[in-house]
């Protein structure tokens, strides 16, 4: 099979039909063989309802229903482990992708030779309430995953088969798989720029707190990234680094006290600074050795991704 294309749903029964007839008609159209896998992510209105006469209809139409809303990442993690096709697209439900841009997606990983594709939705059909936040997210964004994404949560990806099976997506992290990819070796990411339609039925279902959770969940793969299996190097670092400056203010003033009559070191507050640099250093240190010894014993701590084997037994 060349193509899977995954589409997390809530409440977005209006769209659903007119969207599958579409994406089966780009298939047949360009000679594709697909399927489409829907993740219903515990929609309160008829969208179930409507994935499985679709699924009735056409049997390449396929649906996974959640019994309550799990949150999209979820939903396409779930979507990726039953994803057979060579290729995975991922597109929203609520029109606002177009499927014309799927065939192109495809050649770019299957031709191009790219591991990921991520959409651009340069000309955007939001309020400037979104639009602003949106590129603030971006730019921040693409300085700290150096991925040279302009649009990194945008819904319309292609991803070569070994990227999804690979990528693990948990809480809130779907709109940095292109970051979690890179980290785990699929360097060749690629950029297409596609179209942004207004949303024809219903409303947005993500707010601007998706900007604050966007960067928490930012800090948290890259520290994963980066430390999770090496923590005493970042905590072990910062800690050390304060303790050394607590010891100096504080060996500075004990020197002080003996050269001086009358000089009182709990006077001056440089003392107080000395004593929370060094607590605050051995927590930091103290949290770095707990750290590596929870990596120590955790079941994926030799665990790396192999790309290529010669001469070895499978």
């Amino acid at each position: 099979m060349q193509i899977s294309v995954v589409i997390a749903t809530f409440n977005e029964e209006e769209s659903l039909p007119e969207l599958t007839s579409w994406i089966v008609k780009v298939m047949k159209d360009n000679n594709l063989s697909y399927e489409v896998i829907y993740v219903d992510d515990g929609s309160t209105d008829k969208s179930w309802q409507i994935i499985n006469d679709l699924s009735k209809e056409n049997p390449l139409i396929k649906g996974i229903k959640f019994r309550r809303n799990y949150g999209k990442s979820a939903a396409l993690n779930r979507a990726f482990d039953a994803a057979q096709g060579d290729v995975v697209i991922t597109m929203d439900a609520d029109l606002q992708d177009s499927p014309d841009e799927i065939p192109e997606l495809y050649r770019m990983i299957v031709e191009d030779g790219f591991d990921l594709v991520s959409g651009w939705k340069k000309k955007r059909h939001d309020p400037l309430s979104k639009t602003i936040p949106t590129k603030l997210y971006n730019a921040a964004t693409r300085r700290v995953t150096k991925t040279g994404l302009h649009d990194m949560n945008c819904g319309l990806k292609s991803y070569r088969k070994d990227v999804i099976k690979t990528v693990e997506v948990y809480g809130e992290m779907h709109r940095y798989i292109p970051a979690m990819a890179k980290w785990a070796g699929f360097t060749n990411i690629g950029e297409k720029v596609v179209e942004h339609r207004k949303r024809p039925y219903g409303y947005s279902k993500f707010g601007l707190e998706r900007f604050i959770n966007g960067f928490l969940d930012l800090l948290t793969i890259t520290f994963i990234s980066k430390f999770g299996k090496r923590p005493m190097h970042l905590f072990g670092t910062l800690g050390i680094f304060l303790f050394i400056i607590g010891l100096g203010i504080f060996t500075y003033l004990t020197i002080a006290k003996f050269a001086m009559d009358q000089f009182h070191m709990t006077d001056r507050p440089v003392f107080f600074v000395a004593l929370l640099a060094m607590m605050m250093g051995t927590t930091l240190f103290v949290s770095g050795f707990l750290g590596e010894l929870i990596a120590r014993n955790s079941s994926i701590r030799n665990e790396y991704i192999i790309e290529k084997s010669v001469g070895l037994d499978e």
